[in-house]
């Protein structure tokens, strides 16, 4: 008996030790791996141009993904538009990172980017967003209307949260009525998510991660599944004039990794359509929001 016992104790022990022998074998080969992939990029640097709807997270994978691979990221935020701008205008720029497929949509029809390189880093979920506490008992889009109740968006021309505003007030016929109301226009998401922290306006038309940004000083007012004609994403591509496409590609797949996207989800984001499907089942996701012809002379 005591033999028997003695022969499994030992066969327990060999087990453990394979297990163990196993488990530093994989460690070894990820780490070899790594360094077999990146190695030929140490030293290298890129540009991304990014629409600030990323910031946060964006500004955190770029410092891991600096110190696993030896690239540096050149991070310009701004409006989605904007940036866009400058990157055709100079022909510099590695990545284009827009705030929603709008904005890659108009990038690849200017031959900036690449349609083949493009992949989903995260998805974005409109929403009302009020100061702390919702003093003014803001609760749907009806309420955007009311008498004194003052209103921020991005500048729809440039911004895609200001896009995406205008597409879901138009969509739910309120547009007009909420306009009346509409005191400030900022030019970036950024930007527009700072109005509520400053407490300039009562609300903002925001995405719902904006909360997660600063959530001592936004609050975020979810939407009706109904009232959400689309649902946003951010997408990555490289730029056709890049010269470092392979740093530029393996920053993209490390936004879409198991790393990349456990920083975006750390900020709040939705890194799975059903994970942003939850708020809206039946709202499209992708495709372009033209501004309307009458809303583009009430432009600030």
């Amino acid at each position: 008996m005591k033999s028997r016992t003695n022969l499994v104790v030992l066969f327990l022990l060999i087990s453990l030790l394979f297990l163990v022998s196993v488990a530093g074998c994989a460690g070894q080969s990820t780490a070899v791996t790594l360094t077999q992939n990146t190695s030929s990029l140490v030293g290298k640097t890129i540009t991304a141009f990014v629409g600030s709807a990323s910031q946060p997270p964006m500004d955190e994978a770029a410092a891991v993904f600096e110190s696993q691979t030896g690239v540096k990221v050149y991070l310009t935020y701004g409006g989605s538009g904007t940036v866009l701008s400058q990157m055709e205008l100079s022909q510099t720029g590695d990545l284009y990172i827009p705030g929603s497929p709008d904005y890659l949509e108009k990038a690849n029809a200017k031959r900036v980017t690449d349609p083949a390189t493009m992949k989903i880093v995260a998805y974005l979920v409109p929403a009302i967003c009020t100061q702390p506490g919702n003093p003014k008992n803001i609760r749907s889009l009806a309420d955007l209307t009311g008498p004194g109740i003052t209103v921020g968006i991005g500048n729809p021309a440039t911004v895609c949260v200001g896009l995406y505003a205008v597409e879901i007030l138009e969509s739910n016929h309120l547009l007009n009525d909420v306009y009346k109301n509409i005191i400030t226009q900022a030019s970036s998401c950024a930007n527009t998510a700072a109005l509520i922290s400053l407490k300039s306006v009562d609300a903002i038309m925001g995405w719902s991660v904006f909360h997660s940004w600063n959530p001592d000083n936004i609050e975020a007012v979810y939407l009706q599944p109904e009232q959400l004609p689309r649902l946003a994403y951010i997408p990555a591509a490289i730029a056709t004039f890049s010269q470092e496409k392979e740093a530029a590609g393996a920053f993209i797949d490390f936004l879409t990794s198991a790393a990349g996207q456990n920083i975006f989800r750390k900020w709040g984001y939705d890194v799975t359509e059903a994970e942003a499907r939850k708020y809206a089942p039946g709202a499209k996701i992708g495709g372009d929001y033209q501004l309307p012809d009458a809303y583009k002379a009430f432009i600030k």
